[in-house]
């Protein structure tokens, strides 16, 4: 904004009005959905380092001694324990759904419906496949080390509960993606975006953007997993 236009505003008491009406103009050429998406993802960002702060705190100042990561999370092949096996090809599955997400974006952009739906779909498949090696890491801990929200036999006892409560909102976090994804790639096969169809819980129409918007919730997701993956695991 110029000098000229920056003299024509209003002064002292009068500007009130105008500087409240400010937000309004900011956002106008803003897609709503995409804004509210960033806020959402804010928040969850708040709440994430939440979590790991409160972890690197309490594991910091515990006087037991904490489970040695490569020990606990080693996969055992071929009768030799692989230290972090599982965890490294989840993190390699999940970062590569990261590439697909963003093919399926280009790609809804430039209305190649077929190939956008299927990168969709791949991008599910990967975070599928990420939460079912999840289940399988869940499932060696509780059932074969024994590991419990409060308690755990290799070490801090906290351990257990900070573990269960970090990899299990972001698994959440990841499932609740793949279903929408799902959703998404439907409605894409179908031509919704095409046709601006009705979604299912709005009367409002939606195009392509809506794919965009999905990816910033997708790559966020694989964004907060590097952050556990480094402090929770290779610390």
């Amino acid at each position: 904004m110029d000098q000229s236009a920056l003299d024509k505003l209003p002064k002292g008491w009068g500007s009130i009005p105008s500087d409240l009406n400010s937000d309004q103009t900011a956002f106008k050429g803003v897609n709503w959905g995409k804004a509210m998406m960033w806020i959402f993802l804010l928040s969850d960002t708040f709440i994430f380092s939440c979590f790991l702060l409160s972890y690197m705190t309490d594991r910091g100042s515990t006087t037991v001694p904490w489970p040695n990561a490569s020990e606990v999370f080693g996969l055992e092949v071929f009768g030799t324990s692989v230290p972090l096996l599982l965890i490294a090809i989840m993190t390699f599955v999940l970062i590569s759904s990261s590439g697909t997400m963003a093919l399926a974006v280009k790609n809804g952009y430039e209305k190649n419906r077929k190939l956008c739906a299927i990168f969709l779909l791949l991008t599910a498949l990967g975070g599928l496949t990420f939460v079912g090696m999840q289940v399988f890491e869940w499932n060696k801990l509780i059932f074969h080390e024994g590991v419990r929200p409060w308690s755990n036999p290799m070490g801090a006892p906290q351990f257990g509960a900070f573990f269960f409560m970090i990899t299990g909102f972001h698994g959440t976090h990841v499932s609740i993606g793949v279903i929408f994804l799902l959703i998404m790639a439907r409605k894409t096969w179908r031509g919704d975006f095409d046709t601006d169809r009705k979604g299912y819980f709005t009367s409002m129409k939606s195009d392509y953007v809506a794919i965009e918007i999905m990816g910033l919730y997708w790559h966020f997701v694989d964004l907060v997993w590097v952050f556990i993956f480094a402090f929770f695991y290779l610390w």
